[in-house]
């Protein structure tokens, strides 16, 4: 069976996207995720550009690492330095990583725009380069940096680039698509003649980049074409549009080609290892992301949701589970009775899928749709909302009514928020207030300060997310305004709709909903 060799960069290429930084321990906190998921090489950083880099290297140089290689990334030597005065050459030996993956120029423009040096001293410093770091004994990877720009441009230059590499000690040559722009025919034609010219000892990589939303099918092209080396990084993160995604990449060589790179066992943590990335690099997740994204699974047309509960393959390509992910069934206007029915299954509801219940609640679905709630976005609201018509809830309090005031004194003062809440729990009456940061925080501080007493698990929740949008902007300010909230305990995190031309008054709707999810969801566990 064909092997291929994963190669992470992350932890380089991927902190080089916009919004993106990693400390030294966030970046040691993924070397061992990746090292457990089964990646063959973990791309640490550059030492020569940044003490921050060296660090790494330096904590991971204690450690033991069950599959991954440590990889120091780097440049050639200067065109005017000798390649051992050289510091950048001098920082990867250094590192005292065991891989050294130097980029060097393959692309004549490159040469004498970027370099200014002719093609032949640029060729003297891949060799140089690739030598002298293998005779020190480093396994050596030669990323040819514009490798196809340069291919089409000069074809036999750039083939001189990667055969002085081989010559000089590189065991694996990489083409890299540093533009992101090279079509998959493009891809596929020159790295299969690449592959014919290279020594059988060399093995031949792919690094892509995703300027034109083709680096995972770019990837797989070359990977098909001969390649055996493959470069990306987790969630595609990296410079302008991002580097090629490795987890769409991974599950595609395992389930699409069979071939076997970090095995099903682990496979199925492809999820987790998305989400912990994102968590690290303190990133919202990209719901779409193919495989692990939460919309990867998720159905809403009626139609669709059906074919689905009849057979999963009916609309979808794998198995979720395979990825670590799960099937979403979204309910909207758009849902059918098999929608209900299936999302009422996800949430332990027993119910005739012939009884009147659902009929009513995909009846006052569709009708609180139109009217602007959202519920696909909202799940905890939806439970409630079926609860309510199966009368199967019974409220945690009641409201009798709530007041927030917001004043500004003078010029240049911060404006102040106070919100008063009135309510009953439990048999007894509460009035509390609070202030807050604005009147949407004040009314959420007021009312948990008057369920804390009945409710002491309310201090767990916390409020993630909260997001606004204007149901139809045309009636300006008077426009209804739909509120989202999503909040957690720390282990579980929920989503709750409110709905008003008041936005104070659909912030509270959905707080509401917040807190009565999670009560519910308590008191559902202490029955078990």
């Amino acid at each position: 069976m064909k092997k291929i060799f994963i190669y992470d960069t992350t932890l380089r290429d991927g902190t080089q996207a916009e919004g993106i930084s990693l400390s030294v321990m966030d970046k040691l906190k993924i070397a061992d995720k990746l090292d457990s998921f089964g990646i063959g090489y973990v791309e640490g950083g550059w030492p020569g550009s940044n003490p921050k880099d060296m660090a790494f290297f330096e904590e991971a140089r204690g450690k033991k690492y069950k599959n991954a290689k440590i990889a120091a990334f780097g440049s050639t030597r200067r065109a005017k330095v000798k390649v051992e005065d050289d510091d950048n050459i001098k920082k990867l030996l250094e590192s005292k990583a065991p891989v050294n993956t130097i980029f060097g120029k393959s692309w004549l423009l490159h040469v004498h725009e970027v370099l200014g040096i002719s093609p032949e001293q640029n060729l003297l410093m891949i060799g140089d380069s690739c030598a002298y770091l293998s005779d020190n004994g480093r396994e050596v990877i030669f990323d040819a940096e514009h490798f196809f720009d340069g291919y089409k441009d000069n074809p036999s230059y750039a083939l001189d680039a990667l055969k002085i590499a081989c010559k000089n000690g590189a065991t694996t040559v990489v083409l890299c698509d540093t533009n992101g722009g090279t079509l998959t025919s493009e891809i596929t034609e020159i790295c299969l003649s690449v592959h014919k010219s290279l020594p059988k000892k060399v093995l031949l990589g792919i690094h892509c980049h995703n300027d034109g939303d083709m680096a995972v099918a770019n990837s797989i092209a070359a990977i098909e074409a001969g390649a055996m080396h493959v470069q990306g990084t987790v969630n595609g993160f990296g410079e302008r549009c991002g580097n090629a995604n490795l987890c769409s990449i991974i599950p595609a060589l395992e389930l699409k080609l069979g071939i076997n790179c970090v095995g099903k066992e682990k496979l199925a943590r492809l999820k987790e290892l998305s989400l912990f990335v994102d968590e690290i690099a303190n990133q919202n997740p990209n719901k779409r992301l193919p495989y692990v994204g939460d919309s990867a699974f998720a159905h809403k047309g009626g139609m669709h949701v059906n074919a689905v509960n009849k057979n999963p393959e009916t609309f979808e390509h794998t198995n979720p589970q395979f990825v670590g992910n799960k099937r979403r069934i979204l309910v909207s206007d758009l849902s059918g009775r098999s929608n209900i029915m299936m999302k009422i299954a996800e949430h332990n509801i027993d119910l005739d899928e012939k009884s009147p219940e659902v009929a009513e609640i995909l009846e006052t679905l569709k009708r609180m749709e139109n009217e602007g709630y959202e519920f696909e976005a909202a799940d905890a609201s939806f439970h409630l909302l079926a609860k309510k018509i199966l009368k199967k809830h019974k409220p945690f309090f009641n409201l009798n009514g709530f007041r927030v005031i917001v004043e500004k004194r003078g010029k240049g003062e911060k404006c102040i928020s106070e919100a008063t809440v009135k309510l009953e729990a439990q048999g007894k009456n509460e009035l509390t207030a609070a202030e807050g940061d604005g009147p949407i925080n004040a009314l959420d501080h007021a009312l948990r300060k008057a369920l804390i007493r009945f409710y002491p698990e309310i201090s767990n929740v916390q409020l993630r997310d909260f997001k606004v949008r204007i149901i139809d902007g045309k009636d300006g300010t008077a426009a209804k305004t739909r509120v989202l909230i999503e909040s957690s305990d720390g282990h579980k995190s929920w989503s709750t709709v409110g709905l008003s031309e008041n936005i104070i008054e659909a912030s509270w709707e959905a707080l509401v909903d917040s807190m009565e999810y999670m009560l519910y969801e308590k008191n559902e566990k202490m029955k078990k």
